[in-house]
């Protein structure tokens, strides 16, 4: 059994009774995600890929929010895509949103929607799902046009938060096979320096969240 089957079973098993209430419940506590949309800024005819999409949720508001530019959207869970679907159809961007069912390092976006590459893609609290992150950020990277964009958004180190908040919020994500990912300015910041990208780093809510942009060169 291949490891992106492992994923796609873990993920349905989580998600399979979850997704009915995912986004209700998950806008007390994944910040900073209409901040990463809006931050986003794509010109006309720009292609933006979500890389963990989920329920549609981000897609379909960057979409509404950017009605020129044309979106993607990969997930690992066939349970979390069949919602993004039915999402999307009811909003009536079925037409400017194309969601498929992808590995976060190994899909191959030529296959699945005729394109090579992307002037934006960003990952919102996914990273602290995906167990070879590193691999996914990497693919993500390989996957951007010049002067294109990775933008970032995820749990931070709550370094300016109560420790014993620190120590409960960890301890009920992993319950949920989350792991905020401490390394990910250092991965970042490698990155930057082997493509010669710009990378920026904002930690809001005291920390609770980590916001990064990866700029390509032009």
């Amino acid at each position: 059994m291949s490891e992106a089957t492992i994923n796609t079973q873990l993920m349905d098993r989580i998600y399979r009774r979850q997704h009915h209430i995912y986004d209700l419940t998950r806008k007390y506590y994944l910040l900073g995600r209409d901040q990463l949309i809006t931050g986003l800024r794509p010109s006309s005819g720009d292609a933006i890929l979500e890389i963990g999409c989920g329920t549609g949720r981000n897609l379909t508001i960057a979409a509404r929010r950017y009605p020129a530019a044309r979106f993607y959207g990969v997930d690992v869970s066939t349970v979390m895509l069949t919602r993004a679907i039915d999402s999307l159809g009811r909003a009536g961007l079925s037409n400017r949103v194309r969601v498929a069912h992808g590995d976060a390092t190994a899909f191959d976006p030529d296959r699945l929607f005729g394109r090579k590459s992307f002037d934006r893609i960003f990952i919102s609290y996914s990273v602290s799902m995906i167990p070879d992150w590193n691999g996914a950020i990497d693919r993500a990277v390989a996957l951007l046009a010049p002067g294109g964009e990775l933008h970032i958004v995820d749990f931070g180190g709550q370094s300016r938060l109560p420790s014993f908040f620190r120590t409960a919020l960890r301890h009920w994500l992993k319950a949920f096979h989350v792991t905020p990912r401490d390394g990910l300015e250092r991965w970042l910041t490698a990155c930057a320096r082997r493509t010669g990208a710009i990378l920026t780093i904002h930690r809001p809510y005291r920390d609770y969240a980590q916001y990064a942009v990866l700029r390509m060169p032009d």
